[in-house]
């Protein structure tokens, strides 16, 4: 059985992370060039769980709010 070639393995995954890189700058430079966004969340996060819809209002109680009563 062959031995695996670890430096090979190592230069390949190096390659495909400055592929990743170079191309993610190339799209930021793009960006920048047109002055806004191309389908990407200007904040640069992710969605945010505020931001979403929601699908029913928020739950109400008959508790009282432990204010004091009057």
């Amino acid at each position: 059985m062959a031995t695996p070639n670890y430096s090979y393995e190592k230069r390949q995954r190096e390659l495909a992370k400055k592929k990743k890189k170079a191309e993610k700058d190339a799209e930021k430079a793009a960006r920048r060039a047109h002055g806004g966004t191309t389908n990407a969340d200007p904040s640069g996060g992710g969605s945010d769980v505020a931001d979403l819809p929601r699908d029913e209002p928020p739950p109400t109680s008959d508790a009282p709010t432990g204010g004091l009563p009057g």
